[in-house]
């Protein structure tokens, strides 16, 4: 077979057809499947409907896999050849709710193209990419067979902390059996620097409520004697970082594995540019941990933040009380070793020697998932690096990304396989934000990046 030859008239289909493309793109961001909002059940089933008849057409054979939850879609074309690769293809097609509204500067569901950017709640997480796997497997397809197996899983509860995949993925464990995974939902992190994520970090979500007295009481009366539970929580979280940017939980680092000479190399090619991290982080300034870089600090080392507090009065005027009770929101993002119940053991730890006595406290699990981490010396690996140097004219960089997607880890444990993390969402696309948008130029670049990998697979 002339190999070549088949993925170059792949490509040129790709190119041929980028608008229409784009277009049916437009039409599934239409499209408000937004899986924390129990209303928009209907759209959610929409779109996996959508996706159902655009695998149909592939000439895929489908099939909805229920959850407890949204519904999963699963399609495969598989080869004659029964020694042939097995490739699954890992996305979701929920997207995050579209508010506040006012702040966008189009509606979120009416998809519009501007300069080289199309905005749309969903553009780049992640129904673009989804948009650049199907118009890949059409693309190939249209230049003939391939000895290659194709599986896709697309879920539809990623946004809302995929709840039902493990057990989803446990259950139908043979019918997902694959030999490499491409997986579209990480960043690139610019246009012009292709990018292999190979670590991710995990997550564990805390409340912590701290209580002082049985209801709020009048400041003037007993302030200055008695406890203040909005006070004591600020202080307790004050104290859980040093001068230094170092989480202070005891024994919280016993787990982390220092950074070897050679991968601290790797991550130092990334190009880092402090005024466009500011602008891209609307941030005052740059703080964290001494002894390491931004990259480092925000993809390769752990961290502890505060993602909320309540406490006492908040409404509009003056109410002078001592809280009685206060609570926060505490996140740490984790490294590969860590666990979310040692975290957890440490924070409460960390709670027994520096709270008062007399304070009552409770640490309550919300959330939370393991760091990943995948090997850089696999075939599958070498032919991802083959296929973004072909598509973008250089060498790609190995990132680190500071975020979390469960679903790597959850494939390596039941599937006993890696994922190769390509993704063609830029760091400024707004996700999760208003005036969210994708790349088109990205677009068009990660669709023949993944052509080029599957013919590369089986090289």
């Amino acid at each position: 077979m002339n190999l070549p030859m088949s993925m170059d008239q792949a490509l040129t289909y790709a190119r041929a057809n980028r608008e229409r493309f784009i277009n049916d793109l437009m039409e599934f961001i239409r499209i408000p499947s937004i899986s924390t909002q129990i209303q928009r059940a209907p759209d959610i089933q929409r779109a996996a409907d959508w996706l159902l008849s655009r695998l149909e057409r592939l000439g895929f054979q489908t099939r909805i896999l229920p959850t407890g939850g949204s519904p999963a879609v699963y399609g495969q074309r598989l080869s004659s050849d029964a020694s042939a690769p097995v490739l699954l293809l890992y996305g979701h097609y929920d997207v995050q709710p579209a508010e506040p509204l006012e702040e966008w500067s189009t509606p979120p569901f009416e998809p519009e193209v501007r300069g080289e950017n199309l905005f749309g709640r969903g553009a780049s997480d992640m129904k673009g990419p989804l948009m650049a796997y199907l118009a890949a497997l059409e693309s190939t397809i249209a230049a003939g067979p391939l000895p290659l197996s194709i599986k896709i899983l697309i879920e539809g509860e990623e946004e809302v902390g995929s709840p039902h995949l493990e057990a989803l993925m446990a259950r139908e464990k043979e019918l997902l059996r694959c030999d490499a995974v491409l997986n579209g939902d990480t960043l690139l992190l610019r246009p012009d620097l292709p990018t292999i994520v190979y670590g991710l970090r995990g997550l564990a979500y805390y409340e912590l409520h701290v209580e002082t007295a049985a209801h709020d009481l009048h400041s003037g009366l007993f302030g200055g004697a008695s406890p203040n539970a909005g006070q004591i929580l600020c202080e307790l979280i004050a104290g859980m970082h040093d001068s230094q940017g170092r989480v202070t939980l005891p024994h919280f680092y016993d787990d982390v594995e220092p950074l070897a000479g050679e991968e601290r190399r790797e991550l130092a090619r990334i190009p880092f540019d402090p005024k466009e991290f500011l602008s891209q982080s609307t941030g005052l300034g740059i703080i964290g941990e001494e002894g390491y870089t931004v990259t480092e600090r925000v993809g390769a080392r752990p961290t502890l933040e505060v993602n909320g507090l309540l406490s006492g009065f908040t409404e509009t005027g003056s109410k002078t009380v001592l809280p009685a009770r206060a609570m926060a929101k505490i996140s740490m993002r984790l490294v590969p070793n860590q666990k979310a119940d040692r975290v957890k053991a440490q924070l409460a730890n960390y709670l027994q020697q520096k709270a008062p006595p007399w304070l009552k406290w409770e640490v309550i699990d919300l959330t939370g998932g393991p760091a990943a981490i995948v090997r850089r010396d696999t075939p599958a690996m070498r032919a991802a690096i083959r296929a973004l140097e072909g598509a973008f004219g250089a060498k790609p960089v190995f990132a680190r990304e500071g975020g979390s997607v469960p679903v790597v880890s959850l494939i390596q444990n039941l599937l006993g396989t890696d994922s190769i993390m390509m993704g063609i969402s830029l760091p400024d696309d707004n996700l999760h934000a208003p005036n969210e948008k994708l790349h088109l130029p990205s677009l068009a670049r990660g669709t023949e990046a993944y052509i080029r990998f599957f013919h590369e697979l089986i090289r």
